[in-house]
């Protein structure tokens, strides 16, 4: 597993703000850091030795990675954040967090189990070391944290690794929850009754992406019916679930696929030719904004792999949408 993982670049940025806030010039980690950008892939071995060079400058810091992932933003995890953000309920918002994980880690690490009671996320002793799980898991509860008012108290939270009796008040001080370790898995446990707790939209950073996707949806057709739009919207709604098909669309629409086809062709186009269209105005829309990776753009578009989207994108343009994002590059 290992060789696999790796973190975003985006995600390191948890690190040089760290290093802000202490006031630390630290020119070794910060070179180390600036040969990255938001869009790299960072081997999971250089992460960690960053992270053991950041904690040799501040031995006395208990937890470093809590203190870290305390601060996330939806800029250090790209468009995981507006998805979460954009979910009806915390439920979604954790399917949403399987989904593009891989985004951060090059790989599907996290599991969820769920039972009648309880709901147990959970991660396998791995390749991220200590601080990197410490700040993953801090970053996860932070983030949801802030989106949810008045959250309530995890259940349980545990790590592989062992830590001084003396210092683990100072993670059920920042959890709320009893926390062990020495455990098998890093785990976060929680009461199954939150997953309907509702997600309340406030990200001024959403409302962009929503606001970019609705353009799309204009341009998308000539002179486009109500009933397009409808199917349009369900698209771009279903799009960052991936496997989107006419029969799954024709029944979140309560009609038959054959019914949706023959609407569909009433107003010229077939399905495969919505779908493309649609996928195409987003892309253009998701381009333009260099926030977001290529990786990003074609998970949100649907596809499970960025190779996949950039044959389909040259397929439309006759250009990849690399080459369309440097042609359209603002100066």
């Amino acid at each position: 597993m290992s060789m696999l993982v790796r973190v975003t670049g985006a995600w390191t940025q948890l690190l040089v703000d760290w290093l802000d806030r202490e006031h630390m010039a630290a020119p070794t980690i910060r070179a180390s850091l600036a040969a990255y950008t938001p869009d790299s892939a960072v081997p999971v071995s250089v992460w960690r030795d960053l992270l053991a060079q950041a904690q040799a400058l501040r031995p006395d810091c208990v937890a470093l990675g809590l203190t870290m992932g305390e601060r996330v933003t939806p800029r250090h995890v790209g468009v995981l954040g507006y998805l979460v953000l954009a979910s009806d309920n915390l439920g979604e918002a954790l399917m949403t967090y399987q989904r593009y994980e891989r985004l951060f880690y090059g790989a599907d690490l996290a599991e969820v189990v769920i039972t009648a009671d309880e709901v147990e996320i959970r991660w396998p002793d791995g390749a991220l070391g200590v601080t990197g799980n410490e700040s993953g898991i801090a970053a996860l509860v932070s983030f949801l944290r802030r989106q949810i008012q008045s959250p309530p108290p995890l259940s349980k939270v545990a790590f592989t690794h062992d830590v001084a009796p003396e210092v683990v008040r100072v993670y059920e001080a920042f959890f709320g929850c009893p926390v062990e370790f020495g455990s098998a898995y890093t785990r976060v446990r929680f009461p199954a009754s939150y997953l309907s707790i509702p997600m309340p939209h406030r990200e001024p950073g959403l409302r962009a992406l929503l606001d970019q996707q609705a353009r799309a949806l204009l341009d998308a057709l000539p002179a486009p019916n109500a009933f397009d739009h409808a199917v349009q919207q369900l698209l771009v709604r279903l799009l960052p679930d991936g496997e989107v098909s006419v029969d799954k669309v024709a029944l979140a629409l309560n009609q038959s696929t054959r019914t949706l086809q023959r609407r569909l062709a009433e107003s010229g186009f077939t399905w495969q030719q919505l779908l493309d269209r649609t996928r195409e105005q987003l892309a253009r829309q998701y381009l333009a904004d260099h926030v977001l990776s290529l990786a990003e753009i074609g998970l949100l578009l649907g596809y499970s792999e960025q190779s996949a989207f950039t044959r389909a994108f040259k397929r439309w343009t006759g250009v990849t949408p690399l080459g369309f994002r440097t042609q359209h590059a603002r100066f």
